[in-house]
């Protein structure tokens, strides 16, 4: 089981503090470097939801998805 599977299984049932933790960590970020770096930072962020798959699962729960994931 590689670590990003892990961690996906750890955070199962657990999708919104994930991203509330990722955003928290994005504007630290942010702050220390007094946002000269956010775009970078904010494409970091979603890449690492999209990786995680915390908010594509919110998002299909709520119907407002794309077309369902395989």
């Amino acid at each position: 089981m590689s670590m990003k599977d892990k961690i996906k299984h750890m955070l199962k049932g657990r999708e919104e503090q994930a991203d509330k933790g990722i955003d928290k960590a994005g504007d630290f970020v942010d702050e220390k470097t007094q946002g000269k770096y956010r775009g970078q930072v904010d494409t970091a962020q979603e890449k690492l939801k999209e990786q995680l798959g915390t908010d594509q699962e919110r998002s299909q729960d709520k119907g407002q998805g794309g077309p369902p994931q395989p």
